[in-house]
């Protein structure tokens, strides 16, 4: 007989992230589309208080992906005051955000892991 020690806290499930991974270059086009993905995630999702955003996979990041950041924090407010959590964000992006002042939209920025 073989005893096994169970991952994690007994009693406890492990946590499933509610997580937007953004890859490529974001354009103006692609905003509604985002923001229609971040609500069909919020709504599988409900109760959510957080959902993490990842952006470490966008290239040249500029205005139009500020106003994607800007849109799925309004998107996330909305539905019932959940939190967009930015991570591994390029430090091009985390000037623009700051920038044009949304570092109060899109809160707790992490930047790219090294």
């Amino acid at each position: 007989m073989s005893f096994r020690h169970p991952a994690g806290l007994p009693g406890v499930d492990a946590p499933t992230p509610n997580a937007l991974v953004l890859t490529g270059r974001v354009t103006r086009a692609d905003v509604p589309d985002l923001c229609a993905r971040l609500e069909a995630l919020l709504s599988g999702a409900p109760g959510a208080a957080v959902v993490d955003c990842d952006v470490g996979g966008v290239v040249r990041p500029d205005l139009a992906l500020v106003e994607a950041m800007a849109r799925l924090g309004l998107v996330a407010r909305r539905a019932g005051g959940v939190e967009l959590r930015l991570r591994n964000v390029p430090a091009e992006l985390g000037a623009l955000l700051d920038l044009v002042g949304l570092t109060d939209v899109v809160r707790n920025v992490r930047p790219v892991t090294e």
